[in-house]
């Protein structure tokens, strides 16, 4: 919830940076700094082998992906919209990832607030829902990798990786659009502020959620973000909602208490050896090797 809250306060505060470097610049500034941060922080070395490599890369890729394609969507359409478009990413992962019955039901409660939370009579541009679309993807895709890579490295050392890795790859993205006004100071200050709401302390957040709960758990509360969005949205931003969109922010919010509330079902004592024993069968998101 840390991270929820963090990410959105962040996303609140990155519309004053829009008009001198735009969302590239922002995101450049904003993993930029947050690597700087959590490389003094974790230290974290190159002396890894190339599956953690790989999985930091990975994860670092899809984080610079996700951040531009985000910001790009704040740029054109509301907060609100472009955080419920996102969900579509972690509902993904709750639905797929489920094994019981009410674990499909908690879903579409969530879906079901999703869709109440994103209705409106104003048109949204058409490009703005393509980026929130392509971030959702990309958030998706950074829950399964980052669970893996939290699997991998017991500590910060693997985000501080991953984060350094997403910083290199948005860098070229930042200085076409902004060139020298990226190190203006007014501009470095309100940078700093929120690399480190929406990547210092976020990412540090999930990925120690991640340790300690399933994708699919980790997915449905962070379905949590649109209706966070759309709080910040109203406290900071003063945009207004409508009695349906309330409705949703509801529906969303039961949606979290129940995934995580509802008891799983308990395994029958086993002898090493029985047809019961999984002992030696991989954990769902573990590494095979």
């Amino acid at each position: 919830m840390g991270g929820v809250v963090g990410l959105q306060c962040g996303a609140a505060l990155t519309t004053r940076l829009y008009p001198t470097v735009g969302p590239a610049g922002v995101v450049t500034l904003r993993l930029c700094i947050a690597a700087v941060v959590l490389t003094a922080l974790w230290r974290p070395g190159l002396r890894w082998d190339r599956a953690t490599l790989g999985t930091a890369a990975a994860a670092g890729t899809l984080l610079a992906v996700h951040h531009l394609s985000y910001y790009e969507a704040v740029d054109r359409i509301p907060l609100g919209a472009a955080t419920t478009m996102e969900f579509l990413g972690p509902f993904a992962i709750a639905l797929f990832g489920s094994r019981r019955a009410t674990d499909l039901l908690w879903a579409c409660l969530a879906a079901a607030g999703v869709v109440l939370l994103s209705h409106s009579g104003i048109p949204l541009n058409t490009s703005g829902l393509a980026f929130a679309s392509l971030a959702g993807c990309c958030w998706g895709g950074y829950i399964l990798v980052g669970k893996r890579l939290a699997e991998r490295v017991p500590d910060g050392r693997g985000l501080a990786l991953a984060v350094m890795w997403g910083s290199l790859l948005s860098l070229p993205c930042g200085i076409a659009q902004a060139g020298t006004r990226l190190l203006a100071p007014g501009s470095l200050a309100l940078a700093t502020a929120v690399a480190v709401l929406s990547s210092v302390f976020p990412y540090t957040f999930h990925l120690e959620a991640l340790r300690r709960l399933p994708p699919r758990t980790f997915g449905i509360l962070t379905s949590l973000e649109p209706a966070v969005g759309a709080l910040v949205g109203l406290l900071l931003l003063g945009q207004h909602l409508a009695t349906p969109q309330w409705a949703g922010v509801l529906a969303v919010a039961l949606a979290s208490i129940g995934a995580t509330r509802t008891p799983g079902r308990p395994r029958k004592p086993t002898t090493p050896g029985s047809p019961n024993d999984t002992s030696h069968e991989p954990t769902a998101g573990a590494p095979a090797d």
